[in-house]
């Protein structure tokens, strides 16, 4: 029983991680809180079935699912970054210099609006996600391992460490590191500020857009709120690591999706989101930083 709930949570965890990298991305870039996130993850869902409709109608999906599949996965994540490149470019560059609490409330109703627009052109019911991945899976000593769980598991981790490849190893990686850390040396080293904040946009709404189009998978059902309680714990997640911490939002991700997965199994299902909000608490009252972060002086 406890593994089976460790799988479990190591598949809720890796969406929430994949939704708090992009948190913790923005936040270590613009020090902004990108409260519009949860619904580019929401977004991901619902284009994931728009699309994979559409492969159906024209018989892609019985030609060939896996190739149906990929094709809806790509255009997911390039219409998403499309949309966390826009928001970035209306709702929060022309705020860029003014006060904290500006960007925040651009923030929110971008926010609002997105859950609107999603409500107003898909409906208010809940979308069906068409059923791909049989129930069945792989059984070892009383545990069942589905194949949507382990798919979830291999890409989230898969796209996981590709993230901190890119970051630890490529140009435009170390351009964000060095944004992250000091904007105006960043900028007279020849560094594109603007360039290094669309990227970072683009790369965690192709991240969310994922999230979103795996947890329509795993669930199958998709509605225009989803985004944002999924928001609000994959924000609890980032904090939980350490905000602007890449290790700290993966960490943080997947001891989310843990902590809910056990305390529903041996406490009570209930007050699974409670369980997780109090281990916050705990964390943030021992240290305030978060288990990865370090203060404002220290980030690098």
């Amino acid at each position: 029983m406890f593994v089976q709930q460790v799988i479990n949570g190591l598949t809720v965890g890796g969406v929430y991680a994949l939704i708090a990298l992009g948190y913790t991305m923005v936040y270590g870039i613009l020090d902004l809180i990108n409260f519009a996130h949860g619904e580019i993850y929401m977004l991901g869902a619902y284009l994931g079935i728009i699309f994979l409709g559409f492969f159906t109608v024209i018989g892609l999906t019985a030609y060939s699912l896996p190739l149906a599949l990929a094709l809806t996965f790509i255009l997911s994540i390039v219409f998403c970054s499309a949309y966390g490149f826009t928001i970035e470019k209306i709702a929060y560059k022309p705020l860029r210099n003014a006060s904290r609490l500006s960007p925040l409330i651009s923030a929110i109703g971008v926010s609002i609006f997105l859950q609107n627009y999603v409500m107003l052109t898909q409906g208010a019911t809940d979308k069906v996600f068409p059923h791909l991945f049989e129930e069945t899976g792989f059984e070892m000593q009383g545990m069942t391992f589905t194949y949507i769980q382990i798919f979830i598991i291999v890409v989230s981790a898969a796209l996981m460490m590709f993230l901190n490849l890119f970051i630890t190893k490529t140009r435009m990686g170390k351009a964000m590191r060095a944004v992250a850390q000091d904007k105006t040396m960043a900028s007279l080293v020849g560094i594109n500020i603007d360039t290094v904040i669309s990227v970072t946009f683009v790369i965690g709404s192709g991240l969310a857009a994922v999230a979103g189009l795996m947890v329509a998978m795993y669930y199958g059902l998709v509605n225009y709120s989803i985004g944002y309680i999924a928001g609000i714990k994959a924000f609890t997640a980032a904090v939980l690591g350490g905000i602007g911490s890449i290790p700290g939002a993966m960490f943080g991700g997947i001891l989310l999706g843990l902590v809910e997965s056990l305390s529903a199994s041996y406490i009570s299902p209930e007050y699974k989101d409670a369980y997780a909000f109090i281990i916050l608490i705990i964390i943030l009252l021992i240290k305030p930083s978060g288990l990865f972060g370090k203060s404002q002086e220290e980030k690098v």
